[in-house]
């Protein structure tokens, strides 16, 4: 019997009832030595980021077919950060972030897949997705849905936040109610994420600069033919990539990270890349942090060669793309213009890109680029030259002072008043917030502070897109500066600093805050300072009490019990044993 048992183990009888499942899904006799590719496609009609996605799904899962591999399909969730902005529903936005992760982990694990091709649209379904592909450790691509093009009105380009904005011009009688419904019609005319360099589009951008996705892709408006044929590509360059064991660790490394940071910076990104970027890269091993040290250009990471975690970012790092909402354009105009690669060659020629990174099609990024014109067309004012930045210094910073011990994030570009020393209004909540802020009780010189609102306190993080479109609106970008432990959307500008770390529910300094307090929020020194003495500061801690769970079962309460600081990127698994699954190295189909 055991003779017996072995032949049969070693003839793969064994594997008998796996493949009689198999072939209830299409396997043929000669399909089981196939590569199985799993397909995680984020199509659903509750966003229109995401609701073009199932004919890419298809484009992509024919060429897999044609390339000799089987893909396997499977959904996994989105949810619409747009049409939840402003309500408790946002809480759920980055929550989602991590239902992606795992998702996909979970079916591509359970499956034992040879591969992944995940396809996203919405702002969560990309940095998901990658934090899976780098705890996972399997060949990889991501497929971009596209970007939707842009709204028309009274000759202005719109885009979802022209919506937001028109709420607050008019409550502030700067637009009447028949404008603001045109601006609501117009705003989103179809399918695809939001048109300016939001955090979709950011996100997008990072992961092409990253190598993870093919050349041009991050920026194809969603409906166009060129989108669909970039999903077959996609699928293509997976397949060989299968072949060949190309695996996202020998891609995502420290070279990526920097990339993907200096293209963030010269896009005007979001302020959400922070935080994924730093997700990411704690699921692929890869040491990255905020920098707070004062007076270092930016982004999550830092400047200082002694400085372990900090990644190198050149002074200054200008800002080169005139993208919403820095500048005037969105999206499928910087397509136009040459996209992610133009931008990217113009950083290589500037020695603030690292040519010899690898990317998924197996070139280096010095390879991919190579056709790639060094300077911009003279015939658009998308992609500014090196020497004429629409701004000399990168838009995002890392403020660090006792409101901030850990790091918040600033948007500096274009600010005009870089120093506001202004009195707090304290809020515990969003919604109490722009309550005050629509009903102007919100002058000139305040500092607006809302607090629990922080990934544990919220919980969730929301962004507060409706309060800082609220003070654009009201004509008050440039007197008010806006302080949080939540989030801010890619839309978001004027003087606004988020992801305040330690935040207000696990004791940070701006739960210690007062009404009337005098706070200085400093873009040029670094600074975001409570101004009451350490004694008072002492004095209020000792009286303080953490605010009750405001959920107790549920995701969200289980969100609130795992998830880490934002200064760490948010996630949910910082405690457990580093180094992600990385089993890609040891699997093999049978």
């Amino acid at each position: 019997m055991d003779n017996v048992r072995s032949r049969a183990i070693t003839q793969g009888v064994e594997r008998t009832p796996n493949r009689a499942m198999l072939r209830a899904t299409g396997f043929g006799d000669g399909d089981f030595e196939k590569p199985i590719v799993g397909v995680a496609n984020g199509y659903s009609t509750i966003t229109p980021c995401n609701m073009g996605l199932n004919a890419l799904t298809e484009r992509a899962i024919a060429a897999l077919r044609g390339a000799g591999t089987m893909p396997q399909v499977f959904g996994t969730i989105t949810v619409s950060d747009g049409i939840s902005m402003g309500t408790e529903g946002m809480k759920y936005s980055l929550v989602s972030r991590e239902v992606i992760a795992d998702s996909i982990e979970t079916v591509c694990q359970a499956q034992s897949v040879d591969g992944l091709l995940a396809v996203g649209g919405c702002d969560k379904n990309m940095p998901g997705a990658l934090i899976a592909i780098a705890r996972m450790n399997i060949p990889s691509i991501f497929v971009y849905g596209g970007t939707i093009k842009a709204g028309r009105y009274d000759g202005q380009d719109l885009t979802v936040v022209s919506a937001f904005e028109a709420v607050g011009q008019f409550c502030a009688h700067r637009i009447g109610e028949k404008e603001l419904l045109e601006v609501e019609r117009r705003a989103c005319p179809g399918a695809g994420s939001c048109g300016g360099m939001f955090t979709a589009n950011t996100m997008s951008s990072a992961i092409e600069a990253m190598g993870l996705s093919l050349p041009y892709s991050s920026t194809m408006a969603a409906e166009d033919e060129e989108k669909a044929e970039s999903a077959a590509r996609s699928a293509e360059v997976l397949a060989e990539a299968v072949r060949r064991r190309l695996l996202p660790r020998d891609i995502l490394t420290r070279k990526a990270f920097e990339n993907a940071i200096a293209v963030v910076m010269a896009v005007g990104g979001s302020t959400n890349a922070v935080l994924h970027l730093l997700a990411i890269a704690h699921a692929g091993g890869v040491p990255l942090a905020v920098n707070v040290h004062a007076k270092t250009t930016v982004l999550p990471p830092g400047t200082s060669a002694t400085d372990p975690e900090g990644a190198p970012l050149n002074d200054p790092d200008p800002e080169i793309v005139v993208t919403k909402p820095s500048g005037r354009y969105v999206a499928t105009d910087l397509h136009e213009a040459g996209g992610i690669p133009q931008v990217m060659k113009i950083l290589l020629e500037h020695g603030l890109l690292d040519g010899d990174a690898l990317t998924i099609n197996g070139e280096s990024i010095s390879e991919v680029l190579a056709d790639v014109p060094a300077e911009p067309r003279r015939d658009q004012d998308v992609i500014r030259p090196f020497g004429k930045p629409l701004y000399a210094q990168g838009h995002l910073a890392i403020l660090k002072g006792n409101l901030a011990t850990e790091g918040a994030v600033a948007k500096i570009s274009g600010v005009r008043v870089p120093k506001i020393n202004g009195p707090a209004r304290v809020f515990d909540s969003e919604e109490k917030s722009l309550e005050a802020i629509l009903n102007g009780s919100i002058v000139p010189g305040d500092v607006v502070v809302i607090r629990y609102e922080g990934p544990v306190g919220g919980p969730g993080m929301r962004e507060m897109l409706a309060p800082t479109s609220a003070i654009i609106g009201a004509g008050l970008g440039d007197a008010v500066a806006l302080v949080t432990d939540g989030r801010f959307s890619g839309g978001t500008y004027g003087m606004v600093v988020g992801h305040v770390a330690p935040e207000a529910a696990v004791g940070g300094a701006l739960a210690l805050v007062e009404e009337g307090d005098l706070v200085t929020v400093d873009a040029e020194a670094r600074l975001l300072q409570l101004n009451v003495s350490d004694e008072e500061l002492a004095r209020r801690r000792a009286a303080w009490r953490p605010p009750a769970a405001r959920y107790t079962r549920g995701v969200l309460a289980k969100y609130a019990r795992l998830v880490s600081s934002s200064s760490t990127g948010a996630v949910t698994d910082r405690n457990l044993n580093d180094g992600g699954i990385g089993r890609g190295e040891e699997r093999e189909h049978g």
